[in-house]
């Protein structure tokens, strides 16, 4: 029996089975363990199961020498130096595909509520400012077709662009052998959906020169990660009316400070990161964490393992 830490209470009944099979011990409190306090708590395990916002880096496996498994509950992988891991020889798993199509529904509600105007016209029914029908209020960008650039035609992007079909859009895309230059994908599109992975080449690809490239009418959607977008950068766009409007359930950091200026921009809808977020797909995410870890505490390959050892894992 493996000691295990758990960053934090996830949904469903599969924590169940980790507890039956090892010591498994759950940081208690809403908000995450701080660095300090998950190496302390991490010092003596040997399996662990952190969420997106825990740092797992090569100090802190360096102060937690047992640990021998470590399973994030997300897709994305960014938050865990992998490279660290690996020269430990410690699997690390993830959670891909449960959330493809949660993801993918979270995107194409952002693009129709950013398009429609949804959130300024619910406030003003709160707001006592719906007087009567008025034909100049509240107007939006056509959805049906328009097109539609994805940056990053990964299983989400994909997804998307199976939604956008049914709006008969034209769908572009960059980031495949087959794609266009993100250059063609940014000057062509009337909304711009990001969906690539956050990596060192990725990291404020939408930036200012970025932005400029885009139509003065379009909307950015982010539902990937939010260093992928210099966020400086889009508040000045959106003041000035580079672009018509960005729709956001990713930010950098997160969540974003009450005052940080990004929130007075105009046209911005900001969520918080509820891609996942139905009791469906966050459970099946706790299963598959869990999978990941007993397999990997049992010395055996992880079903979802995000990098490759080049020797047996301790």
């Amino acid at each position: 029996m493996a000691r295990v830490f758990v960053t934090r209470r996830i949904p469903g009944p599969a924590l169940q089975r980790l507890e039956a099979s090892h010591d498994m011990h759950v940081w208690p409190e809403r908000l995450p363990p701080s660095p300090a306090e998950l190496a302390a708590r991490a010092r003596d395990a040997e399996g662990l199961l952190t969420l997106l916002t825990d740092r797992v880096d090569g100090e802190l496996l360096d102060r937690c020498p047992s640990v021998r498994a470590i399973s994030n509950y997300a897709v994305g992988v960014d938050n865990i130096d992998l490279d660290a891991a690996t020269r430990r020889g410690i699997p690390v798993g993830n959670t891909p595909d449960v959330l493809t199509e949660t993801t993918a529904d979270l995107t194409f509600a952002l693009l129709l509520a950013a398009a429609r105007k949804l959130p300024p016209a619910i406030s003003s029914v709160h707001d006592g400012d719906w007087l009567t029908w008025e034909p100049g209020l509240h107007l939006g960008s056509e959805v049906h077709g328009a097109v539609l650039g994805i940056v990053g035609l990964g299983r989400i992007g994909r997804a998307v662009a199976r939604r956008a079909q049914g709006f008969e859009m034209t769908v572009i895309h960059s980031g495949a052998g087959d794609g266009d230059a993100l250059d063609a994908v940014l000057t062509q599109s009337d909304f711009v959906s990001l969906h690539c992975p956050l990596t060192p080449a990725t990291r404020h690809l939408i930036d200012r020169a970025a932005l400029s490239r885009m139509r003065p009418t379009a909307i950015l959607i982010n539902t990937a990660r939010g260093p992928i977008v210099d966020q400086v950068a889009l508040r000045a766009a959106l003041v000035d009316g580079t672009i018509a409007g960005a729709a956001l359930d990713v930010t950098d950091p997160e969540p974003l400070p009450p005052d940080d200026p990004l929130l007075s921009a105009p046209n911005l809808i900001v969520a918080p990161h509820i891609g996942s977020a139905t009791h469906a797909t966050r459970e099946r995410m706790t299963d598959l964490a869990v999978e990941n870890l007993l397999a990997g505490l049992d010395g055996r390959p992880m079903p979802h393992q995000a990098n490759v050892l080049e020797r047996t894992p301790r």
